[in-house]
């Protein structure tokens, strides 16, 4: 059933922690938020990787109509229900390989904001947790914070997550994989490139 938690204490330190650890992972969002989990039977990596390629997300997510990646960090995607559509701009701001991901919308009405964490199971499997935010404009707030929006959320959520599970177990392993860490909108490299010389390098020979 859904969840909402009120989370008001202060943020767990932002450095990145082993899955499984025992550790609480930062959870940027403050205020109260539709929340839903699933366990699906695959390994933490394995859901990971398939998450991560967005573009897939039609396949299974009944509201996704289109995501188009424009950058590294940021995604536009198409819901729709219906004849209606809303199309919008996403940040992913904080990733960390097989443990965590957070993002932002990039739209002025609504904005929202969302994370997932995936968490390795006793029976070897992942618990995938997401946790979505809206902040929607003065004009809509009566509507879309209402307890009964939110629980019309929470339970497309759970359906989004339900069709997640039947897809990446149908598959059994993932059709892609993005292992880069983001910190605040921006990725880290393993090996940064060194700087470059300012003396002119002219051909020889």
């Amino acid at each position: 059933m859904a969840r909402e938690h009120d989370l008001q204490q202060a943020a767990p330190d932002p450095a990145r922690t082993t899955p499984g650890d025992g550790d609480t992972r930062r959870r940027p969002l403050r205020e109260r938020h539709v929340e839903e989990t699933v366990e699906v039977s695959v390994p933490v990596r394995t859901a990971y990787d398939q998450w991560t390629q967005f573009r897939t997300f039609p396949r299974f997510a009944t509201v996704v109509r289109g995501v188009e990646q424009l950058r590294p960090t940021v995604t536009v995607w198409t819901l729709g229900y219906g004849p209606l559509r809303h199309r919008f701009a996403v940040e992913i701001v904080e990733q960390d390989p097989d443990a965590y991901l957070a993002w932002r919308g990039l739209e002025q009405h609504p904005s929202h904001q969302g994370e997932v964490e995936f968490r390795p199971t006793q029976e070897g499997g992942t618990a995938v947790t997401v946790r979505i935010l809206l902040r929607p404009r003065a004009a809509t707030k009566a509507l879309l914070g209402s307890p009964r929006a939110t629980r019309l959320i929470a339970r497309l959520l759970h359906r989004e997550l339900r069709n997640f599970k039947g897809f990446i177990e149908g598959l059994g392993q993932a059709g892609g994989a993005w292992r880069s860490t983001i910190r605040n909108g921006r990725v880290q490299h393993d090996h940064p490139e060194p700087p470059r010389s300012r003396v002119a390098h002219w051909p020889v020979g």
